[in-house]
């Protein structure tokens, strides 16, 4: 029990750090979450740019003895047709301008559904690595059937004349989350604590594991 507290503050803590309408973000995940142990976790937060305007997103990843909890929080623009929130009830004869918003969701996942856990590290220098360090950069992707990728080609035969029409080729693959965590943008214990995550919900997902 002493585990599951220092992992559940900790995650608490790390949503706190992130500097991302922690409240929010904590109070979606904890109700997904509800009573379960946490086991493992990850938060990432990423900044990207659309135009003039600076966005930010939050992606909070928990693993728990029976689930996978994925939560996304996003920034929005404000809405132009939208009042104010300030201005509903007030009564006031000056509506003011519309604010930025923001939309959580999250989504549980038992895990018997996870079909596979991808990761992929990119290290400089390989003759020289040893075992322990950190990779500069590694890329998570998590597939549990919601999302699938079909890649598509035109089928070909040995002929190299032949015109005929073969059809298509192609396969699918499961990618329903994909994060990429670098040293260099998001500090290099989000990167271990990536790692960690990885492992733990290898573990967990394996058949001897369930």
């Amino acid at each position: 029990m002493a585990k599951t507290g220092t992992t559940t503050q900790g995650l608490r803590a790390a949503i706190e750090r992130s500097g991302y309408y922690p409240a929010l973000v904590a109070d979606a995940v904890e109700s997904a979450v509800g009573r379960e142990p946490v086991v493992s976790y990850l938060v990432h937060q990423e900044t990207t740019f659309d135009s003039n305007e600076v966005r930010r997103h939050v992606t909070v990843l928990v693993l728990t003895a029976t689930r996978f909890v994925v939560s996304h929080t996003d920034e929005q623009p404000a809405d132009p047709g939208a009042p104010a929130p300030s201005d509903r009830g007030s009564g006031s004869a000056q509506p003011a301008a519309p604010a930025p918003y923001a939309t959580t969701s999250t989504e549980s996942v038992r895990l018997d559904r996870i079909s596979s856990v991808v990761l992929s590290r990119v290290v400089a220098d390989p003759e020289a690595y040893t075992p322990g360090t950190l990779p500069h950069e590694v890329v998570l992707t998590i597939g549990w059937g919601a999302v699938s990728r079909i890649d598509l080609e035109p089928a070909g035969c040995g002929d190299p004349g032949c015109e005929a029409d073969h059809g298509y080729t192609g396969s699918t693959t499961a990618d329903d989350l994909s994060l990429r965590i670098s040293e260099a943008g998001d500090g290099p214990e989000t990167v271990r604590q990536t790692l960690e995550f990885a492992r733990a919900l290898s573990e967990a997902t394996a058949p001897t594991g369930r």
